[in-house]
Formats: C-alpha cells, structure tokens, sequence
C-alpha cells in the first residue's frame, strides 16, 4: 500500500527534540539519528530512525520513499548512524530483493513496537500485524545497514 497521507504537522519539532536528545547523550529506545550527505547541497541532514535486526542483519526502512532522507540516504549510499553522542559511519544499501524487504517488515511491529503508529499514521498500515506490514513491503525503502 502506497502511502497517501501526509506528514504529520508535529513531525518536525519532534524531530528536532529527539536530535536534541541524542545530541546531549540521553538513551532514546529503539531511536537512533542518522545524518546523510544532501542531494544538492553536501551538508549533513539528520532523521531520526530506528534500526532493527533480522537474522543477523541491521536494517533502516520508511514507509515514506519519497522522504528527502530517504532520497538522500539513495544518492549518497551512505550515512553517519549516532546513538547518544556516539556515531558511526555506515553504508546504506539498498534492499531491492522482495521476500527481504518484506521479512524485515514483517519484523517492525515487535522490534520497534513505536514506531508502529508512524506507519498507520501516514497509511502505510492500519494495524501492528506483521503480515499487514508485509504487505507494505513495495511501498516502503529499506536500507541494509553495513
């Protein structure tokens, strides 16, 4: 399902508190804070995300493929990922295989239980079932994490 709703209006300020927050070392959860290279300008933006493990494996996904870090992060093919006031350069490649994409999002709903109303807000999903987030899988990025 393709998204079809807006952002939401307070996504933003709240973007900016949890950079704030990580900045200044304080423990988020699941949340980390990854900076990539922008299109146009070179200069660093920053996103918050919320890296899962599958099978041994760290992924970042967005229901939202037209997001600027999500272009960003396809362009550049890199990123520094921050937890706290530690940061680490990574890799970021895309994942294009289709029973992947769908396995990591099957995983969503139990590794970042948060970030599941995110989903439904922007109409990825309506629910935290894993095969419903499945099902997501075209309409949403996903990043393997290296």
């Amino acid at each position: 399902m393709a998204v079809t709703t807006p952002l939401p209006g307070w996504l933003k300020p709240v973007n900016r508190l949890v950079r704030l927050l990580s900045r200044v070392g304080l423990p988020l959860g699941t949340i980390h804070v990854l900076s990539v290279p922008g299109r146009s300008s070179g200069a660093m933006r920053t996103t918050p995300v919320s890296p899962l493990t599958v099978d041994g494996k760290r992924y970042i996904l967005s229901p939202v493929p037209s997001s600027d870090w999500v272009r960003n992060a396809q362009a550049a093919g890199w990123g520094l990922l921050a937890a706290g006031r530690k940061s680490t350069r990574v890799r970021l490649e895309e994942v294009t295989d289709p029973v992947e994409k769908e396995a990591v999002l099957r995983a969503f709903p139990a590794a970042v239980p948060n970030g599941v109303p995110f989903f439904i807000h922007v109409g990825a999903v309506t629910s935290a079932d894993p095969d419903e987030f499945a099902a997501a899988a075209p309409g949403s990025v996903v990043f393997l994490v290296v």
